[in-house]
């Protein structure tokens, strides 16, 4: 259970990180990773597992361990 919460925090930076990027510079790493890569659909993948992890640590603030 420790690596799960872990990779929610993980990616919850991670998303964190890409939104300060897009507010500061107009630059979204998502985007730009998904173009580099290839595959089109990566970036809503990248989005929803993000999203999920948000999800799953903010409500680990709010559960006793």
């Amino acid at each position: 259970m420790k690596l799960i919460s872990w990779l929610a925090h993980f990616f919850s930076a991670v998303g964190a990180i890409n939104w300060g990027l897009v507010k500061f510079f107009n630059f979204n790493l998502v985007t730009y990773l998904s173009t580099m890569i290839r595959i089109p659909s990566l970036a809503q993948i990248i989005y929803a597992v993000v999203a999920l992890a948000g999800i799953y640590a903010l409500i680990s603030l709010f559960i006793a361990p």
